[in-house]
């Protein structure tokens, strides 16, 4: 079972011949890793977990050049449809929904999207990077509004060839969920907070997962993302968790998971 990771949120589960697409992004002008369509194209079964702009956005383009099919919420579903994606290539799913790909099982679990607070906001829109990236600025105070999570944030359980990885859609969990324990590998997307660590902590309390690899932490839609320190988090898991692993992948790199 491997794992490979192209930038921002973007997945690519591979379990032999079988394999799901998440959250592929076309990363924007100046990002950290710039993706490329060709990696995403040859994917048949694409799987979102929430719609904000830089989870769905290049769903669009990526449908138009294949076959694929995609399985999203209510919302996300409705704004594929509005840009044009054939309705019959999207699959409807809900919390508690069983999807198979071969030999890849999913479960469908209820997310939630991680809260933007104050400081955070301040760090961002106070940036010399503003003024940088200004071209993109503009794009995503277009875009943003036409991409709604709308409280449908999901979790996928995935499991093949007897392992169980968690993947979440933002850096929170849902109260009323009751999520998978010890999984073999939790991906957690490391942006969203000026409290990273904090947050983190509460997620590695209530799973207790063996291996963490980390996403999302990386500058895909500058200005508005940036490039996550991840030292810090790596000293505080050295100091008080030695025994979990904590895999800063590279992108377009597989991570195999033992």
């Amino acid at each position: 079972m491997k794992i490979t990771w192209y930038g921002a949120a973007s997945l690519l589960i591979t379990s032999g011949e079988d394999s799901i697409l998440i959250d592929p992004f076309l990363t924007l002008r100046g990002a950290d890793n710039q993706s490329s369509l060709t990696s995403y194209i040859k994917e048949e079964s694409i799987l979102i977990t929430h719609g904000h702009y830089d989870h769905l956005s290049s769903i669009p383009k990526i449908m138009s050049n294949s076959d694929a099919t995609v399985y999203c919420s209510q919302t996300p579903a409705r704004t594929l449809e509005k840009k044009g994606v054939d309705g019959d290539q999207i699959v409807l799913i809900r919390p508690g929904d069983h999807l198979s790909f071969g030999s890849i099982k999913v479960k469908v679990l209820r997310g939630k999207h991680s809260e933007f607070d104050r400081k955070l906001c301040r760090q961002t829109l106070l940036n010399p990077r503003i003024f940088r990236y200004f071209f993109n600025l503009l794009l995503l105070m277009w875009k943003h509004p036409q991409y709604r999570e709308q409280q449908e944030t999901l979790a996928y359980q995935i499991e093949a060839e007897g392992k169980v990885v968690l993947v979440l859609g933002s850096l929170n969990l849902d109260e009323r969920t009751e999520y998978p324990k010890y999984v073999d590998m939790l991906v957690l997307p490391y942006q969203g907070s000026s409290n990273l660590i904090t947050q983190t902590i509460a997620i590695i309390e209530e799973i207790e997962p063996r291996t963490i690899l980390l996403d999302h932490y990386d500058d895909a839609f500058p200005p508005i993302s940036t490039q996550v320190d991840t030292k810090p988090l790596k000293k505080f898991f050295n100091d008080w968790f030695p025994e979990l692993p904590v895999v800063k992948p590279t992108a377009g790199k597989p991570v195999t998971l033992l």
